[in-house]
């Protein structure tokens, strides 16, 4: 049976969606990977979801925000939660599997999808900025060989931008990892799949003071706690 056609949701089915945006605290995430090596609902739900995630960031302009644009971002999501508040608590509950595609077509999940994708537009365009952007360039393994990569520190954040990688394979994703060291690699929520081009792109979520090296491995869906394979990209951070 396919997992996504069972009758019985996973009770962590719905920190999918959380977990591909990033937004679970690292502890979260960490419980959320152990779980998904024995579940395979919610390792399908993350498959579906991760590369709608991905396309998100190659889709969108990046422009400096002007202040007129914020004020008018800000102000249709205060009207979107002002729709969600009138619908009453009813509106808060989570659906289940079986339903979400015709709750997201509903009044209320258009709602919600508006509000989330303007604040997804609102962090997209801030957070671009012109000071102090440091520039890396990744080694990329033979395995991988014509593809690059390119780490971008700006404004407290990280970004890493891929372009010609090979797929990473059935039922795989690439994961980011950090190393403070040899032997030494942390993993990270940043998981992310390529164009048909090879290109992609994700933030590093992490600080990296005191991180020496970012690599990426393939690794199965979910992302993995230790890596299962040699890096094909290793980006050298300055000490």
């Amino acid at each position: 049976m396919n997992p996504l056609d069972s009758d019985f949701d996973c009770p962590q089915l719905s920190d999918a969606a959380a977990y591909v945006l990033g937004s679970l605290e690292d502890d979260e995430a960490t419980r959320f990977r152990e779980h998904l090596r024995s579940c395979a609902q919610c390792r399908a739900e993350v498959a579906e979801l991760q590369p709608v995630v991905d396309e998100l960031p190659l889709k969108v302009a990046r422009e400096d925000a002007p202040d007129a644009l914020r004020e008018r971002i800000l102000t249709t999501v205060r009207s979107e939660a002002a729709v969600l508040h009138a619908a009453g608590h009813e509106a808060d509950e989570p659906p289940r599997r079986s339903s979400w595609r015709s709750w997201l077509g509903s009044p209320i999940g258009v709602a919600v999808g508006v509000a989330a994708a303007v604040v997804i537009a609102l962090v997209l365009v801030i957070a671009t900025g012109s000071g102090g952007e440091k520039v890396f360039r990744g080694h990329i393994s033979a395995s991988a060989i014509g593809a690059s990569a390119t780490l971008r520190q700006h404004d407290g954040r990280a970004e890493l931008t891929v372009s010609r990688m090979p797929q990473p394979g059935l039922g795989r994703i690439y994961e980011v990892w950090l190393s403070r060291g040899p032997g030494n690699a942390q993993p990270t929520t940043a998981l992310f799949s390529v164009t048909s081009k090879g290109d992609g792109e994700t933030d590093v979520p992490s600080d990296l003071h005191g991180i020496r090296e970012v690599m990426v491995t393939s690794e199965p869906a979910g992302g993995s706690l230790r890596p299962t394979r040699k890096p094909l990209i290793q980006i050298p951070l300055n000490s």
